[in-house]
Parts: C-alpha cells; sequence; structure tokens
C-alpha cells in the first residue's frame, strides 16, 4: 500500500476524469461528481488548498478506487 499523496481539489478532478467520473454540477467550491455506473462523490476545489488524508481516503472509498490505483492516475 502506498502512502496518500498531497494533491489540491483541481487535481483530484483531473485524475477522477481520466477514469470515466464526470462533473455533473458546481455548487460554489464543490463539484460534485458522477460515474456512468452510478458512483459519485464531492471534490471541495478551495483554490490553492490540499486534499486533507481523510477526505482524500473517503473520496477514494466513494470511488472505489485503491491508493495505488490513484497513485497511478496522477
Amino acid at each position: 500500500m502506498t502512502k496518500l499523496p498531497r494533491v489540491t481539489g483541481e487535481e483530484m478532478t483531473r485524475a477522477l476524469v481520466r477514469t470515466g467520473f464526470a462533473v455533473v454540477r458546481v455548487r460554489g467550491s464543490h463539484q460534485i461528481l458522477r460515474h456512468s455506473d452510478g458512483r459519485v462523490t464531492v471534490i471541495p476545489t478551495h483554490a490553492g488548498e490540499t486534499i486533507g488524508p481523510g477526505l482524500l481516503s473517503k473520496i477514494l472509498r466513494n470511488c472505489e478506487l485503491t491508493r495505488d490505483e490513484f497513485a497511478r492516475l496522477l
């Protein structure tokens, strides 16, 4: 298992779009992404801030991605 990288919300969104997610809605500084198979997650895109390790783990759980799979996407 790899250590989770520090990423911004925009980097996270770009990585998830590569896996088939699409931004379906934006509310303020949060993007809602949905996959064609029904998986949904919310990504905070606050300017210049990195996503903390706890929230990053929760997002990966929502997307059903492992740490290794996510690291390869970056």
